[in-house]
């Protein structure tokens, strides 16, 4: 019998019902058994096969990650293998280095990804934006991306590597099982990149 997958959804504060039904959307389309849910303490971690952290407010997130005390649990899971995907904020979270501006609201990264983050590096929430981006493993198709008061990834060193660039800023990385984006994906009809993600976790599971 097909295992059944529980993919949780860092639902703390941000773009959660919005990743929820991208998530819902892309097991349909795959034809995947899996079970979809919001993750708000450290009990929701258990057996889940994969987590999503959304974007939001970088400095709420983690100041909510620490009151809860889920930030060990999560990096713990990172370690064993556990896939995760984080848009936005959630990608400023996984770096190792922040920018002053990160610096400066004394957020606490969790360190999973050898990448340096430049916080509202595209502008204010005025200056946001959507444009078409080629990611190789994606097919040629451009994927739609929509960058909201976004961060961008000045550098990636050790095994992290980049994975998606508009222009001349980085703005996707990935390191084996964690895959960081600078955009907001759930924000799009195209589920292209939460079928990976899905396909990331399948792979995870057997």
């Amino acid at each position: 019998m097909e295992k059944s997958l529980k993919i949780g959804v860092l639902g703390l504060q941000g773009a959660v019902s919005e990743h929820i039904f991208a998530l819902e959307k892309a097991v349909k389309e795959l034809k995947v058994k899996a079970e979809v849910i919001s993750v708000r303490k450290s009990e929701d971690l258990v057996e889940v096969s994969g987590l999503v952290m959304p974007g939001g407010e970088s400095t709420t997130i983690n100041r909510l990650l620490s009151e809860i005390k889920i930030r060990e649990k999560i990096i713990d899971l990172a370690k064993k293998g556990l896939p995760i995907l984080a848009t936005c904020a959630g990608a400023i979270l996984l770096a190792k280095e922040g920018d002053e501006q990160v610096k400066k609201t004394d957020t606490l990264l969790l360190g999973l990804l050898e990448m340096k983050v430049l916080r509202n590096a595209f502008g204010r929430q005025i200056d946001s934006f959507e444009a078409d981006i080629k990611i190789a493993e994606l097919g040629k198709k451009p994927f739609r991306a929509v960058f909201i008061r976004a961060p961008a990834i000045e550098k990636v060193w050790g095994k992290t590597k980049v994975w998606a660039n508009y222009k001349n800023k980085i703005i996707g990385a990935k390191k084996g099982n964690i895959l960081a984006l600078t955009f907001h994906p759930e924000l799009t009809n195209d589920s292209r990149i939460h079928r990976y993600f899905i396909k990331m976790i399948v792979n995870f599971s057997r």
